[in-house]
């Protein structure tokens, strides 16, 4: 079964708030819902079908449904990691396709820049990898970290290449009022910034946000009726990717798989794009992104973003037209919510007028959840025109 055409985003909302210390995470929860709600011009009464994952408190959906007084039919509270958002919304129109629901919500909420993550293994216990990666000093910036090394050493990318990804991002969040980072910066300020693991910079990496993010999908006939320019799913994709027992090429993520069965299921190739919300957690996750999603070669991705490539509004690719997780929002340390929620606004053509993709018509929106180089979770989403 198909879900082309059969589900419609309604409703997008951010949280204005990057730190948010007087806030509990079941409060962002419920104040992303209902922003996103409002956007829609619904109310909790109308959703059927709610969906979280593990940065939701408690027991996730249960815990948050009666926190927001939901009385849903249908749940989901899988785990990708950040690229989980864009997941949900594939798994969101497969339940509507279904007529298992008519309206679902799905939410994201964090304070990761004023308290600490949940422990890992907390509640589910340590994962296989724990006695033998950690203990050799394996740590987030490490591993993507060795993704760009093994990159510039296979294909003689550059650091001042990567660097080019957090200009784009920087030119586009002088125009956010709510980015953290607003000030553009330069390759050679990125490159001369001090090193956090070779060969990434501080400024390759992206902001640690609190706040939050939702999304409200409806089924074709609410769409219909809803005073609000919604946006169509034409086509998902998801894939796990891991180590494959050592024989992992580590410049290659799961994009390729995901991005092959979106475009498929959407009728469209990487050619229609206007617009692309690539997760950045480092400027080589969107590189990389770039490459396997099709938009260029393999190993050729450092040439195609050079020249402002990636801005906006005329680039051959405009992407994160918010800033990004590198210089916008990185809620919860889960920044797939976010690329979605831009990938809406520029569908709409409700992005701010410096950076608005003239006539956008298709937006991909892709996550890259867990971690470069061991395992993770990929998820492409493609979104168009409501009448399209």
């Amino acid at each position: 079964m198909s879900i082309r055409g059969k589900a419609f985003i309604a409703g997008a909302y951010e949280h204005p708030g990057r730190e948010l210390p007087d806030h509990s995470i079941p409060r962002i929860h419920a104040e992303v819902a209902l922003g996103a709600l409002a956007d829609a011009g619904l109310t909790l009464v109308d959703v059927d079908a709610y969906f979280c994952a593990a940065d939701a408190p408690g027991l996730g959906g249960l815990a948050m449904a009666d926190y927001l007084g939901l009385r849903v039919r249908y749940t989901d509270s899988s785990d990708m990691g950040g690229s989980v958002y864009l997941s949900h919304v594939g798994h969101a129109a497969a339940a509507i396709a279904a007529g298992k629901c008519s309206v679902a919500l799905i939410t994201l909420g964090g304070r990761p820049r004023t308290t600490s993550l949940r422990a890992p293994g907390q509640l589910m216990g340590a994962p296989p990898e724990a006695g033998f990666e950690p203990v050799f000093g394996l740590n987030v910036s490490a591993v993507y970290a060795l993704a760009a090394a093994r990159h510039m050493y296979r294909y003689g990318t550059t650091s001042e290449q990567l660097a080019e990804i957090k200009v784009a991002a920087s030119l586009h969040a002088q125009h956010n009022e709510n980015a953290l980072l607003r000030k553009p910066v330069t390759v050679e300020q990125v490159v001369s910034s001090p090193m956090v693991s070779s060969p990434l910079h501080r400024l390759d990496c992206c902001v640690v946000t609190d706040g939050g993010g939702a999304l409200v999908l409806v089924n074709e006939d609410i769409a219909r009726g809803l005073d609000r320019r919604c946006v169509k799913v034409l086509g998902h994709g998801e894939a796990i990717e891991h180590s494959h027992g050592g024989w992992q090429d580590i410049t290659v993520t799961g994009a390729v798989r995901s991005g092959r069965d979106a475009f498929d299921e959407a009728r469209v190739t990487p050619a229609d794009v206007d617009y692309v919300g690539l997760y950045d957690s480092f400027t080589v996750t969107a590189l990389l992104a770039i490459e396997d999603l099709g938009f260029c070669a393999k190993g050729e991705g450092g040439r195609f973003v050079l020249d402002g490539a990636l801005q906006a509004p005329h680039g051959v690719l405009p992407f994160n037209t918010d800033g990004g997780s590198l210089c916008n929002n990185h809620p919860a340390n889960r920044g797939g919510m976010t690329k979605i929620i831009e990938a809406v606004r520029q569908v709409r053509g409700e992005a701010h007028p410096a950076v608005q993709v003239p006539g956008c018509e298709i937006a991909l929106a892709h996550g890259t959840g867990g971690w470069l180089t061991t395992r993770m979770g990929n998820a492409t989403v493609i979104l168009g025109r409501e009448d399209a």
